[in-house]
């Protein structure tokens, strides 16, 4: 074979050794698997394999303790920043993080997520926003957006009766504890890779005990939202990306 040639081999991505051979339940589309996959990545390249303790509530991220081969702890609805801080101030050397969608970090968890913030838990919180309720049936979410239509909402949401969507990650930006927010994506390579470096720069951060760092990831929900994967991602583009823009809310 020429030098010049690729071996195709070689263009095929390993599985990270962190994830486990379990078919994922995910649609297919969904963000879920990608983040999964970058998290196991990180993890080892940090070497906390055996460090490592994440916590995972209720909706669509429940199974994740499926996927990713570290000790798991599972919460009740919501209450997973709550879990974590326990977890955290038992095992300090521990990488500690949770992994929350935004009817459970946003709705029922408000509370624990706002308060574990602001007393600055030395943990990391994986957030995945796609505006909706996946796992129960598509039910309007805190982060819906202004006339998007849900199962609970059919004519769209209307900020007069539902209110505004939450952007809960604006708010815990404010708080002293937290030194790291970020919103972020995955629907192309570039975002894959800056998606990446966020969530490491939020477990170093947990690790080196800064306190709170909130990695956001703007996701689609194509069986919630009735697209295409293709099309859920050019929507969340062209809708979710102005009311959810991606980048750094706080970094320090």
């Amino acid at each position: 074979m020429s030098n010049n040639i690729i071996d195709p081999a070689n263009m095929i991505y390993t599985k990270p050794e962190l994830m486990n051979d379990n078919q994922m339940h995910y649609c297919p589309g969904c963000s879920h698997g990608v983040v999964h996959k970058l998290i196991a990545e990180i993890i080892d390249e940090m070497g906390l394999r055996e460090k490592t303790i994440a916590v995972a509530p209720v909706g669509c991220a429940v199974f994740a303790y499926n996927y990713i081969d570290v000790d798991w702890v599972e919460a009740a609805h919501g209450r997973a920043p709550a879990v974590a801080t326990a977890v955290k101030r038992l095992n300090p050397d521990k990488l500690v993080f949770t992994y929350q969608g935004d009817g459970d970090l946003a709705a029922i968890g408000t509370a624990e997520t706002i308060h574990a913030a602001n007393r600055g838990e030395n943990i990391a919180t994986i957030f995945i926003n796609n505006g909706i309720y996946g796992m129960t049936g598509g039910q309007m979410a805190p982060t819906t957006l202004e006339h998007m239509k849900t199962a609970t909402c059919p004519n769209g949401r209307d900020i007069h009766l539902n209110g505004y969507p939450l952007k809960i990650t604006d708010l815990l930006a404010q708080l002293p504890g937290v030194c790291l927010v970020t919103r972020q994506s995955v629907h192309t390579a570039a975002a894959v890779k800056k998606t990446k470096k966020m969530i490491r720069k939020a477990f170093e951060n947990a690790m080196e005990g800064k306190g709170e760092s909130i990695v956001e990831v703007v996701s689609t929900c194509n069986s919630g939202w009735k697209l295409s994967p293709a099309a859920s991602n050019d929507w969340m583009v062209e809708n979710m990306f102005p009311a959810y823009p991606l980048g750094d809310l706080k970094n320090i």
